[in-house]
């Protein structure tokens, strides 16, 4: 979940999931026919399934291989050209004034919701306050939560601050409150 974070992060940020095939090891990736088990690896493949569960798209480059990121991009563009279902609209970035994302320094899930913020496109639109660098933040967000536990995020005056909460408060932010 960290590296997907961090690499999405890397791109500017992703709008659509990632998959991590961890446990039970392989077990999706062998779904696929991409588990080479007496490697006990997973084999370099590219999957693309649509919005209806239907795969459209899958190539293997081998474990060593590297992906052509411009043959999957015009590759995407034909899939997505002949798609006739609903479509998720791409993320706005936008969010109504006043929603803080209140994070603390070295803490695993504030940069988790940070990355998070990043990846959905949404740096402009949320404003991150740091409580470990900032008194005064804490002290707000004490009298806008009655707890100074972060991450948190405050929207329309309503604090989360279970992480995968606000994650998909954010994602939701993205497809519109």
């Amino acid at each position: 979940m960290h590296c997907h974070a961090n690499w999405g992060a890397s791109l500017g940020g992703i709008s659509f999931p990632l998959l991590a095939d961890f446990h039970p090891k392989g077990a999706v990736a062998d779904s696929y026919g991409a588990y080479l088990s007496e490697a006990g690896i997973t084999d370099r493949a590219t999957v693309i399934i649509d919005a209806g569960g239907t795969v459209r798209y899958a190539e293997s480059v081998t474990p060593s291989g590297q992906r052509d990121i411009e043959a999957l991009l015009a590759e995407c563009e034909k899939l997505d050209a002949a798609y006739d279902g609903p479509k998720e609209a791409l993320p706005t970035g936008s969010a109504p004034s006043g929603d803080r994302l209140f994070v603390k320094s070295n803490c695993g899930f504030s940069r988790r919701v940070a990355l998070a913020r990043t990846n959905l496109h949404l740096d402009d639109a949320v404003e991150v306050v740091n409580i470990s660098d900032d008194a005064g933040a804490k002290s707000e967000l004490e009298g806008l939560a009655g707890k100074t536990q972060a991450p948190c995020l405050v929207h329309e005056g309503q604090p989360t601050f279970e992480s995968a909460d606000i994650i998909e408060g954010l994602r939701k932010q993205t497809l519109g409150w």
